[in-house]
């Protein structure tokens, strides 16, 4: 199911969106909306949607902004860019930023409906997400620490225990200045990189049919299963089984 998060400063158009189309008939569901692009980062983090509406002029952030932003941080999300005729050379902009399509307003919801099959189109013709699709982006010159804390949560992922208070002590740093250089280098909090890369291991896992889910769970740090497939399928996009199936 598509996950649709709806940014524009206009109250009236967002609502006509979440209401003017029959979201679950097509597989979608709004899972938010945001009135400019600041609170669009936010929900994006909170809802990790698949599919982002958003206009192009709004107060505070506008949407080149936030999708500049949103790349910067590895959203892969799909964008579809809402915009006045005469900004039209804005809306070109924003395909530059890797926008999949772009509506003039006043739109029909039937444009919108083929914006998003669209999209779902695409995502059918795409192959199986790999691991390596997953793994958390780190690029760059990085301080001792926060090549040391890379280090760590790499030999230990599958500790249930593993958080910033043992990675910190191991380091001989405190929590606090940790938790500040690892964010400012990688643009990651400990915790969102400690589930990426756990997710990017067990990708690999689940593609060897021998393994059962909760053992990959487990193998992964996670105690509990259903967590396990909760935290998998909003960071992959799918169930741990719904994955295994398509790689075999």
């Amino acid at each position: 199911m598509l996950k649709i998060l709806v940014v524009d400063d206009e109250s009236v158009v967002r609502r006509g969106i979440m209401l003017g189309v029959d979201w679950a008939s097509m597989g979608c569901v709004v899972v938010g909306e945001a009135s400019n692009g600041k609170e669009g980062l936010d929900a994006v983090e909170r809802y990790n949607p698949n599919v982002i509406i958003t206009d192009v002029r709004m107060p505070h952030m506008d949407g080149i902004e936030m999708m500049a932003e949103l790349r910067r941080r590895g959203c892969r999300a799909h964008v579809i860019v809402l915009t006045a005729y005469s900004d039209f050379a804005y809306a070109r902009s924003a395909l530059k930023h890797g926008a999949v399509d772009y509506l003039l307003k006043p739109f029909q919801d039937q444009e919108l409906v083929a914006a998003i099959n669209s999209i779902r189109e695409k995502e059918q013709e795409q192959t199986t997400l790999t691991p390596q699709d997953m793994l958390p982006l780190v690029k760059g010159d990085k301080s001792k620490y926060v090549l040391q804390a890379l280090s760590y949560i790499a030999e230990h992922y599958g500790d249930y225990d593993i958080s910033i208070t043992p990675i910190a002590r191991h380091l001989g740093v405190s929590e606090s200045h940790l938790s500040h250089v690892f964010k400012k280098e990688t643009s990651y909090t400990i915790i969102s990189y400690l589930t990426q890369y756990r997710m990017h291991m067990a990708m690999k896992l689940l593609q060897d049919c021998r393994y059962k889910i909760y053992e990959v769970a487990d193998k992964v740090g996670y105690r509990d299963v259903t967590y396990f497939g909760s935290a998998f399928k909003k960071v992959v996009g799918m169930s741990p089984s719904e994955y295994q199936d398509r790689c075999h």
